[in-house]
C-alpha cells in the first residue's frame, strides 16, 4: 500500500502488481520461468510509460524557496514527454530500503523538447523528501506515466479560474502557457495563487511574465504577511494577506469577467475549502475540477 501514491493513476501500482503476479503464477503453474520475462519493473527507452518506471538523467537542480526546488531532466536528442495539460507522472524512491511512490505533475510545457521540469517541495520528515535531497546533477531518476488531466478545449470556457496552494501551481502552468501561446484562445484567466509569504511563491518572473497578457489576472494571497507595505508596489494591487476565505472568494469570483470554470489543486483540506466556498458562492458542482 505504501507504494501508491494516491493520484489516481491508471493503471495504480496495485494494478501493475497484480499483473505481475498473475504472470508469476502462470510461470510458476508451466514450470517456465521465460514467462516472466514480460515483468519488467523499470525500463530501458527512453519513452515514458504507464506500466514500467524509465530512467532520466537529472541535469540541474534549481533551489526556488528555502524548501522548494526545480529539477530539470533530460529527455534523448529533441524528444517530448508529450503530456497531455495537467497530467502528472509517478517518481519512485527507496529510502532505507522502502519503496516509495509520489505523484509529481511536470511544469514545463507539454510540448517541451529535450527536458521536462518538476517542481518539488522537500518536507523535513518526508521519505520521498529523503531521497530526493540526496539527488545530484547525472543521477538517474525513474519515473512513469503519464496519468489523469484536465480535458481542457481552446475556448470552451468563457473564463478560467484556477485555485492553486503551494505547488498546487504545478498543474496549473502548462494549462496557463497553452492558453497564451495560442493567440486565437480568447479565454479569460484569473489565477489564484496561496502562498506563506511573498518570499514563499514560486517562479515569479514567469508569472510576471504571463500576467502582462491581455487575458490574463494574477492573484497572490500570502497567509503570514500582515501588511502590504514591505512589498514591492508591483504586486500591492493584487495580492492579499490572511487566507483566502469566503469572502475573498466571492469578492474573485465577482470580479470575473465571464462566468468561470474552477481547477483546485492543493492540498485536501485546502481542495476541501474551496469546493465549500464556491458552493457558497453559488458555483455549481459541474462548474468545478480538483486536480
Amino acid at each position: 500500500p505504501g507504494q501508491c501514491c494516491g493520484g489516481g493513476c491508471r493503471p495504480c501500482i496495485h494494478d501493475t502488481y497484480a499483473a505481475a503476479l498473475a504472470r508469476w503464477q502462470r510461470a510458476r503453474a508451466a514450470g517456465n520461468v521465460e514467462l516472466l520475462a514480460a515483468d519488467e519493473a523499470q525500463s530501458s527507452n527512453s519513452e515514458l510509460n504507464p506500466d514500467s518506471f524509465t530512467a532520466f538523467s537529472l541535469s540541474s537542480v534549481e533551489q526556488l524557496t528555502e524548501d522548494t526546488y526545480q529539477y530539470r531532466f533530460e529527455l534523448p536528442g529533441n524528444s517530448s514527454l508529450r503530456l497531455s495539460l495537467g497530467q502528472h507522472i509517478v517518481l519512485r524512491g527507496m529510502v532505507n530500503g522502502l519503496e516509495v511512490q509520489r505523484a509529481y505533475t511536470p511544469i514545463s510545457p507539454g510540448n517541451a523538447e529535450g527536458y521536462f521540469d518538476v517542481l518539488i517541495k522537500c518536507y523535513e520528515a518526508g521519505l520521498m523528501s529523503q531521497y530526493i535531497k540526496t539527488w545530484k546533477k547525472g543521477d538517474m531518476v525513474f519515473w512513469r506515466g503519464p496519468f489523469g488531466g484536465f480535458p481542457y478545449q481552446p475556448n470552451k470556457y468563457g473564463e478560467l479560474l484556477l485555485l492553486a496552494s503551494g505547488t498546487g501551481l504545478a498543474p496549473m502552468l502548462p494549462i496557463l502557457q497553452s492558453i497564451t501561446e495560442n493567440e486565437e484562445d480568447e479565454t479569460f484567466v484569473t489565477l489564484v495563487g496561496c502562498f506563506r509569504s511573498f518570499g514563499n511563491i514560486y517562479l515569479k518572473p514567469l508569472l510576471q511574465e504571463l500576467a502582462r497578457y491581455w487575458n490574463v489576472r494574477i492573484f497572490y494571497v500570502l497567509s503570514q504577511e500582515s501588511s502590504l507595505e514591505k512589498l514591492p508596489w508591483s504586486y500591492q494591487e493584487n495580492t492579499y494577506t490572511g487566507r483566502l476565505n469566503e469572502d475573498l472568494m466571492r469578492t474573485i469570483i465577482n470580479s470575473c469577467r465571464r462566468k468561470p470554470f474552477v481547477l483546485i489543486c492543493g492540498s485536501s483540506a485546502f481542495n476541501e475549502d474551496m469546493s465549500r466556498y464556491l458552493k457558497l458562492a453559488g458555483l455549481e458542482e459541474n462548474s468545478c475540477f480538483i486536480f
